[in-house]
């Protein structure tokens, strides 16, 4: 009898690209300007990424953009969920607030831009250069996905 085992990278679709975005902005503020300087389209998309453990259960914005005739999907995902614990002691605050990463060996990274389809790296490095010009966004650069410890969490 032969016997077949799948790991996580069966799944995996390594056909997107990553790029970490630094900025202040909220979500959908930050989907606007996204919008408005790469004329894309980014709605709230229907489903948030939820993850639950026995501490928290965290929720990360995710936004979507979906192009149909090239078969592109883009993704603004949140890498930041503020959570707030409730104190045991009896200090003057009883709740302190504290922020979960969705991706926590980024901890500087607050918005990722996952971009899947064919682009080569002209195409990506352009689209930094874009983003990087709007002047509500600190920073903006590649991500190399083989890198990351935490890219199961990406897909979706």
């Amino acid at each position: 009898m032969q016997v077949h085992s799948i790991s996580l990278n069966d799944f995996s679709d390594n056909n997107y690209h990553l790029i970490g975005i630094h900025s202040a902005l909220e979500d959908y503020r930050l989907a606007y300007m996204l919008n408005l300087h790469l004329n894309l389209d980014f709605n709230r998309s229907k489903f948030d990424l939820d993850f639950k453990n026995e501490k928290s259960n965290a929720s990360y914005s995710l936004y979507e953009y979906i192009n149909e005739t090239t078969d592109n999907y883009w993704y603004l995902i949140s890498n930041i969920y503020k959570a707030k614990i409730k104190s045991n002691n009896t200090s003057l605050f009883l709740e302190n607030e504290t922020s979960i990463r969705l991706i926590p060996e980024k901890k500087g990274v607050d918005f990722f831009l996952k971009i899947e389809g064919n682009f080569n790296d002209n195409n990506i490095n352009r689209f930094i250069d874009i983003i990087n010009k709007i002047p509500q966004i600190i920073t903006s650069y590649k991500i190399d996905t083989n890198k990351l410890k935490s890219k199961e969490v990406l897909i979706f």
